[in-house]
């Protein structure tokens, strides 16, 4: 059985939520540090990321590789798969939604045939399925 592969990342806040801020580091892969403060995350972001930015990225990145696996296995594997999420938050609900939305580049699939298998690959989308609200697709070829 392979070993499971652990990812880390840190987050560092400093004073209380309205007027503290923070930073959000990936450490495995030593990619980056990201500020982080309330502002962003309850008016707008302007430069500063949020959680919910960074699990949008998670999340389109998942996707995306869990449904160029499904198309593979369908025999139509795609040349390129470009996929957004759009996470929503809302002050004092949390997260109340997901939304990802995938163009995709693949020879030999109808429109039909794409929709179902990127319908699949949202359920199958280990992010997905670590993720509580509702999670929409929009999936169209480019």
């Amino acid at each position: 059985m392979p070993r499971p592969i652990v990812n880390k990342a840190t987050a560092v806040w400093n004073g209380d939520l309205l007027s503290g801020n923070g930073t959000a580091t990936l450490d495995t892969s030593g990619a980056g540090s990201f500020a982080a403060n309330w502002k962003a995350r309850s008016e707008e972001s302007g430069g500063t990321t949020t959680p919910e930015e960074l699990i949008a990225a998670a999340h389109a990145t998942c996707f995306c590789m869990q449904f160029s696996h499904e198309l593979a296995e369908n025999g139509t594997p795609p040349t390129q798969l470009t996929a957004s999420a759009e996470v929503t938050f809302q002050v004092g609900a949390g997260i109340t939604g997901i939304h990802l939305d995938v163009t995709g580049q693949v020879d030999g699939i109808s429109a039909e045939d794409f929709a179902r298998i990127a319908e699949s690959a949202k359920g199958n989308c280990p992010v997905s399925q670590a993720l509580k609200p509702e999670v929409t697709l929009s999936a169209a070829l480019a």
